[in-house]
C-alpha cells in the first residue's frame, strides 16, 4: 500500500497524504487533483477502492507494434495529445520481442473498462496473424480504430496511407531519372500494405512498358537489419533503384550499398517510406514519401471519440494522400 501511495503521489506530482485523502474519500483535495490521482491509478494499473470504480477516467488503449522506428512515436505523440485535447487518458501499450503479446494487452485494457483502443500497426495488417482479440473488442461493442491497412472482415473505421499513390510516386521518380532496374524492399508476403505496395508497383512497371521481374522483390522484417540482408540480395542482381517500405528498411539498403563499395546515390538510388523522424540528418538525406502523421492521427481521435459518443461512423477505410519529399539518395543511375 505505502509503495503504491509513493508511486501515484510521484506520477501526480502531490504529496502521499493526499493521495490518501483521494483514496479514503475525504475532503480536503480539489476536484482536478482528485481526478489525476485517480486517472495515476489507472494508469499504473492499480485497481480503485471498490467505492470509486464507478468514476473510472476515460481511459483510451493505445497500442503499438514497436517504438524503435521513429513513425510510431510520431503518432503517439498526435494521438495523445488529440486524446488529451478531449479529456481521455491515453495508455501506451508497446509489444517487444518476447514481451507482452497484443492479445494480452487486449485483456489487461478490457480489464481497466477503457473507453476505446487505437491500433497504430500491428496484426490487424497481417492476414496470418491470429485476430481473435479483435474480434473480441467487437463484441464487447469497445469503440476501435485501426492505423494502417487491415485484412478483410474486420469491421472497424481504419486511417490509412495510400500504399499504392505512395509507390506511384517513387517508381515514376527513380524512372524519370533513367533508373531502368528498379527493386523493392517490402514488409512480409501476408503484410497488406506491404502486398498493396507490390501491387502498384507491378501497375507502374506495366504503365511504363515494362514488368517487375520476381528477383527484384525482397521480403524483410521491419528493421534496419532487415533491409540491409534485402537489399544485399537486390544489389547483386544488379538493381539501381530500391524502393524501401519503411525509412529504417531504406537506411539498411544504404549500409548495403555501402558495405558492397557503393556510392549512394551515384551507384545506387534509395527511396523510403513515412519521412520519419531525423531523415534529414542521415548521410545523405534520404528521398522518401510522407505520411501525413497530425492529419492521420487527428482523424482517428476524431473517429473514436464519435464512435465513444455514440454516434455512427463508416466501418470503411480513410485514405491519406502520401507526398514524396525528394532529398540526397536519389540521381541518375550511373552511365553503364
Amino acid at each position: 500500500m505505502t509503495r503504491r501511495l509513493a508511486q501515484v503521489a510521484k506520477k501526480v506530482g502531490v504529496s502521499e497524504a493526499t493521495v490518501s485523502r483521494v483514496l479514503n474519500g475525504k475532503p480536503g483535495v480539489s476536484a482536478a487533483t482528485r481526478q489525476s490521482v485517480l486517472s495515476a491509478l489507472d494508469v499504473l494499473g492499480y485497481e480503485r477502492p471498490t467505492q470509486l470504480r464507478g468514476e473510472r477516467a476515460r481511459l483510451v488503449g493505445l497500442v503499438l507494434p514497436e517504438l524503435q522506428n521513429p513513425i510510431f512515436p510520431a503518432f503517439a505523440e498526435v494521438i495523445g495529445g488529440a486524446l488529451a485535447q478531449q479529456g481521455l487518458t491515453p495508455v501506451l501499450c508497446t509489444q517487444t520481442k518476447g514481451g507482452v503479446s497484443e492479445a494480452d494487452y487486449v485483456e489487461l485494457l478490457l480489464q481497466q473498462q477503457v473507453s476505446g483502443v487505437v491500433f497504430a500497426g500491428g496484426l490487424f495488417a497481417q492476414a496470418d496473424a491470429p485476430h481473435d482479440h479483435y474480434r473480441l473488442l467487437a463484441e464487447r461493442n469497445i469503440p476501435v480504430v485501426l492505423i494502417n491497412a487491415s485484412i478483410e472482415n474486420l469491421d472497424f473505421p481504419c486511417i490509412a496511407c495510400d500504399d499504392a499513390v505512395a509507390v506511384e510516386q517513387s517508381w515514376r521518380h527513380l524512372a524519370s531519372l533513367g533508373h531502368e532496374r528498379i527493386g523493392l524492399v517490402l514488409g512480409p508476403s501476408d503484410h497488406i500494405p506491404s502486398r498493396r505496395k507490390l501491387a502498384a508497383a507491378h501497375e507502374a512497371a506495366h504503365a511504363a512498358g515494362t514488368e517487375l521481374p520476381d528477383a527484384h522483390v525482397e521480403r524483410a522484417m521491419f528493421s534496419l537489419e532487415g533491409g540491409q540482408a534485402a537489399a544485399t540480395r537486390l544489389l547483386e542482381r544488379g538493381v539501381t533503384g530500391i524502393i524501401c517500405a519503411s525509412d529504417p528498411l531504406a537506411l539498411g539498403a544504404v549500409r548495403a550499398a555501402r558495405r558492397r563499395g557503393h556510392h549512394v546515390p551515384h551507384d545506387v538510388s534509395v527511396v523510403g517510406y513515412d519521412d520519419s523522424a531525423f531523415m534529414t540528418c542521415t548521410e545523405p538525406p534520404l528521398t522518401t514519401v510522407r505520411q501525413p502523421i497530425e492529419a492521420m492521427g487527428r482523424a482517428a481521435v476524431d473517429l473514436l471519440c464519435a464512435q465513444i459518443q455514440g454516434t455512427e461512423v463508416p466501418h470503411g477505410e480513410l485514405l491519406f494522400e502520401p507526398e514524396l519529399v525528394v532529398r540526397g539518395s536519389t540521381a541518375q543511375p550511373a552511365a553503364g
